[in-house]
């Protein structure tokens, strides 16, 4: 077997345990660790599965960070009852996870800055994506209003833990 075909199934093979934890990751993150907000309709729920899924996009790229958030919060949503989200969830968080992740990779200029505009857009991803898939599965344009402070508030929290470490994660996996 030559070199280059050892390090490209090398490469293949890491790639896709990545992909696996991170999946992982994120949908442990969004079980285990959440709160269901007590506010009219839906109410929202508040869990910590957009960490792992910030830090696939913005330390592994827009595939990875897609991958996690379809995958990961896709299967929370499968297993945890919350079975009509799925298909929702696995096209808003996946976006989310994709356009962290590009913007990350390619709009030049200050790390902390550019990581801020990729949650800021995730953000808008979430509450758009989930207000208007609300809007479908309620049939009601006032109850997902609802849902927003829950959606602020775990983006937020969100981009508030992982964009100072984003930079020094992303240093560490290059030099390993």
């Amino acid at each position: 077997m030559n070199s280059t075909y050892s390090s490209i199934e090398t490469s293949k093979t890491r790639a896709i345990v990545i992909n696996a934890l991170f999946i992982a990751l994120t949908f442990v993150a969004t079980m285990f660790i959440n709160v269901r907000l007590p506010i009219m309709g839906n109410g929202g729920l508040i869990h910590l599965g957009n960490v792992p899924l910030f830090i696939a996009a913005l330390v592994y790229g827009k595939k990875t960070g897609a991958l996690a958030g379809a995958f990961g919060m896709g299967l929370f949503d499968l297993i945890s009852g919350w079975t009509v989200w799925a298909p929702f969830t696995f096209i808003i968080v996946g976006a989310m996870g994709y356009l962290v992740g590009l913007i990350s990779e390619k709009v030049p200029g200050n790390r902390v800055l550019v990581n801020t505009l990729a949650i800021i857009v995730a953000l808008i991803i979430k509450i758009v994506g989930y207000y208007f898939a609300e809007v479908i599965l309620y049939g009601n344009w006032v109850q997902p209003f609802g849902s927003i402070p829950g959606n602020f508030l775990q983006v937020a929290v969100a981009g508030i833990i992982v964009v100072p470490l984003a930079g020094r994660l992303k240093q560490r996996v290059r030099h390993n």
